[in-house]
């Protein structure tokens, strides 16, 4: 088995995470935009500010590393390709986005359950993508064993 090509997983979840960070703008910057913000008045607290949509930002590109970087780690028992990338993006949805989103803002009851559908399956659309894209960019390194 070879090992894991660090700098391919760098350079395709760098590129995965900028398409979760575009894709994650149209839907809750812009789709849901007015939902969040009567999510946050409802709170008390104010719209989102710029440091915490940079953090957003930040937190999209560790999303696309994880994803690529599971898709490395799976891709010798499953093989390469789509389906393989498909597998990690799910699975990275799953772990970072459907269950965060269920146990705070679901189960917790902050924010309306409509909020919480409809992120959660704008996450599974941007993770999924962008695994596909950054997962293209991966390749095992051939000289190591």
């Amino acid at each position: 088995m070879r090992r894991v090509n660090i700098g391919r997983v760098i350079l395709g979840g760098i590129v995965a995470g900028i398409v979760v960070d575009v894709l994650g703008y149209l839907v809750d910057g812009m789709l849901l935009a007015p939902q969040w913000a009567a999510g946050m008045k409802a709170l008390g607290r104010p719209e989102f500010a710029t440091s915490q949509i940079v953090l957003f930002n930040v937190l999209g590109l560790a999303q696309g590393l994880f994803a690529v970087w599971l898709y490395a780690a799976i891709r010798p028992r499953y093989g390469a390709g789509p389906k393989t990338a498909v597998c990690a993006g799910l699975a990275t949805w799953v772990a970072i986005i459907l269950l965060p989103n269920l146990g705070f803002m679901s189960a917790s009851g902050l924010f309306p359950a409509n909020l919480t559908l409809w992120t959660s399956a704008g996450g599974i659309v941007e993770l999924v993508i962008g695994t596909l894209v950054g997962a293209a960019l991966y390749q095992e390194d051939a000289a190591v064993a």
